[in-house]
């Protein structure tokens, strides 16, 4: 019912192969908890006597969700069932390591929407997505790119700062905006999913039979450090070359468009991608040039995993589609047919929000996983 809404309870009993008995007792159960209601359905119906619809209870059950981009900050109260209730948004500097300046937008953010909240209502959860390497279980930012997050306790500092007595659940922004469009977005019903996102640099998230791939310690899945250009490539922060984040990153587009060095931002390069569209020679050959190269990460992607889609998030939304022919002819070229014939390339249904609904739903694990003993331990 989180995922997917409103059922009634002749659905529940065959969607998870169960005897209406059981789901009775079930729906009983997270009634008593106030997670759910029953009410009878609306309209008309078949003869005989109609199944009891549950709904998720999404006025008393909350959490709070922080995304954290290079560029700018966001907080909303997010209900059960995944609707964004409120949200506040501000600008994020780039100038170095600001973890105590992060730390105070966000938990003055998170205290108002969690005073705002309707009267009686449970935040439940809280969940961070952060564009960095993400130390699994205590939300230390081991490197975070760009402005020199090493190390950093962000979890921990944030629990503090908010006060609502709840851990702080961190993940990188890239697995967690994978995470989202596989349960919401683009990848609903696909199991095996990539998502490309991009903010100032590249990262990746990958599904694998329905399941976020994060390695040996949580750090997998570093799609933007893929080689691309062993020969003469570019740059990158990691202090590597010809990565696929340097290749077609947010300074190697502007850069291929004449654009000046201090003009930065999503907004920046979208304007490129739409003076390309409009037949700017400078910007379109900065399109073409950045889609080739994206092209070939994708084609490596595809050859390896053999995603049913791959989804491009972020600032590689904007891009990708402003360069769908240059990658979608590395593909033809270069990708195993028996891999490109089902594979399908989408942009991000989510929009904006992808990496914030992925922080929603790592704030909603625990209660998902034990509905009745977070309920229990919060009101209590």
């Amino acid at each position: 019912m989180h995922l997917h809404g409103p059922l009634s309870r002749a659905a529940l009993a065959e969607r998870m192969n169960l005897n209406r008995s059981t789901i009775m007792a079930l729906t009983t159960k997270l009634s008593a908890a106030g997670l759910v209601r029953e009410q009878q359905p609306t309209g008309a119906g078949r003869s005989g006597r109609p199944s009891l619809v549950v709904t998720p209870a999404a006025a008393r059950v909350y959490v709070l969700a922080f995304d954290v981009a290079v560029d700018r900050l966001v907080a909303a109260r997010v209900s059960l069932g995944g609707r964004i209730e409120e949200r506040r948004v501000a600008v994020r500097s780039r100038s170095g390591p600001d973890l105590a300046a992060v730390v105070d937008v966000l938990a003055r953010f998170g205290r108002e929407l969690h005073d705002a909240a309707p009267p009686g209502a449970i935040c439940v959860g809280v969940g961070a997505s952060y564009c960095g390497m993400i130390r699994p279980g205590d939300g230390m930012v081991r490197y975070g790119p760009y402005l020199g997050w090493v190390d950093q306790a962000f979890g921990t500092e944030l629990g503090e700062r908010l006060g609502l007595g709840l851990p702080v659940a961190v993940g990188n922004e890239a697995h967690l905006g994978a995470l989202a469009e596989h349960r919401r977005g683009a990848g609903v019903d696909v199991d095996n999913l990539i998502y490309l996102h991009g903010d100032v640099g590249v990262g990746g998230g990958i599904i694998v039979g329905g399941e976020v791939l994060d390695g040996e310690a949580g750090y997998g899945c570093e799609l933007g450090h893929m080689l691309v250009n062993p020969h003469g490539g570019r740059a990158c922060s990691c202090g590597a070359r010809g990565c696929l984040e340097a290749e077609v990153g947010e300074r190697a587009l502007l850069d291929e468009a004449g654009r000046p060095a201090g003009l930065i931002g999503r907004d920046a390069v979208r304007e490129v991608v739409q003076a390309a569209g409009r037949g700017e020679p400078a910007a379109r050959h900065a399109v073409a040039v950045v889609g080739d190269w994206l092209g070939i990460g994708v084609a490596n992607l595809i050859n390896l995993f053999n995603p049913g889609v791959l989804v491009f998030g972020g600032m590689m939304r904007d891009v990708y589609l402003g360069a769908q022919a240059q990658v979608r002819d590395r593909i033809a070229a270069h990708v195993l047919p028996v891999s490109r014939e089902r594979v399908r390339l989408a942009v991000a249904a989510l929009g904006d929000d992808t990496t914030l609904l992925g922080a929603a739903e790592l704030a909603f694990t625990d209660l998902l996983t034990n509905p009745l003993t977070v309920m229990a331990r919060t009101v209590t």
